[in-house]
């Protein structure tokens, strides 16, 4: 090994502690805010539930123009008019992301009437809501399609001209299931794992590419339709985030250039913790939360 080698190993426990600490501090320090008045935003599942409050925050922050994409065209009007109403420019287009030529096709008519997407918010999911072997099969690769593959079909749709404009933002709304998976879900958590890996892949990826940046939102359970009838053991330890609060945090974290936000920050020792503890332990403390009952209740939409 040179000396040069040598060097740069005893540097590089330097280097980390180095950044650490300077993370630490200007998370304390309030951040600068991009100015959104020149971004058109793009938001699949933009019709209802989380999208809809994503739509509201990010015409609220001065978004020059709203694009919606969603299946059900009656909850994407109803979205649109709102938005409209509030003197944002609003578009919505009738688009199942799990569906490449559609989206392919879609992304041409929007850059046409609309313009280039500058923040691309991948949020659309579905859940089935039941065990592997009481799982239908279609269902199963319906939640894969939508949750995962989409969002490689949106993003290629319209990352390219975004690294074109040396501008561009690309966000995926996850879940806290991805790193912590609950039986009850099995479609859900793993469309949700894959989902995070390719935004973790995507993000080191733009690292060299000037004016594109990425976010990923991972919550905790939150209280929209989608998980309608889901229980937690201790709700008052554990209460559901409101979709108002994760639309807040996540146009923030997109404002400030955030590649990974947990809500709330708590489930940062979730994390940790299932880093080092042993098996017997975090199975434990799925039985002290009740997750393994959680979804025994569920009557959420697909």
């Amino acid at each position: 090994m040179d000396l040069k080698s040598v060097g740069c190993m005893f540097l590089f426990p330097v280097q980390m502690l180095y950044y650490i600490v300077k993370a630490s501090l200007f998370s304390l320090l309030p951040s600068r805010r991009k100015d959104l008045t020149k971004e058109v935003v793009l938001i699949t599942g933009g019709g209802r539930g989380i999208g809809r409050h994503l739509a509201k925050e990010f015409a609220k922050q001065g978004a020059k123009k709203v694009i919606l994409w969603g299946r059900t065209e009656k909850c994407l009007k109803e979205t649109a008019e709102e938005i409209s109403l509030s003197g944002t420019e609003c578009h919505y287009f009738v688009c199942d992301v799990a569906n490449r030529e559609e989206v392919y096709k879609q992304a041409k008519v929007v850059r046409e009437k609309v313009g280039d997407v500058t923040i691309l918010v991948n949020n659309a999911a579905v859940v089935h809501g039941k065990s592997l072997m009481d799982s239908d099969d279609d269902a199963l690769l319906k939640s894969q399609h939508i949750n995962t593959m989409g969002q490689f079909w949106t993003t290629k749709a319209f990352l390219p001209r975004m690294l074109e404009l040396q501008h561009g933002h690309v966000v995926c709304i996850n879940s806290i299931l991805s790193q912590s998976p609950i039986p009850g879900a099995i479609d859900y958590c793993t469309s949700k794992a894959s989902s995070l890996a390719f935004m973790e892949s995507l993000t080191l990826g733009l690292l060299d590419c000037p004016g594109v940046g990425c976010t990923t939102v991972l919550p905790f359970h939150t209280n929209t339709e989608m998980f309608q009838g889901m229980r937690v053991r201790f709700p008052q330890l554990f209460p559901p985030l409101k979709p108002e609060t994760v639309a807040q945090r996540t146009v923030d974290a997109v404002r400030t250039d955030k590649a990974f936000l947990y809500l709330p920050w708590t489930m940062h020792a979730l994390v940790i913790l299932k880093s080092f503890m042993p098996q017997v332990a975090l199975e434990e403390i799925h039985k002290f939360s009740g997750s393994y009952t959680c979804m025994n209740t569920f009557k959420g939409r697909t």
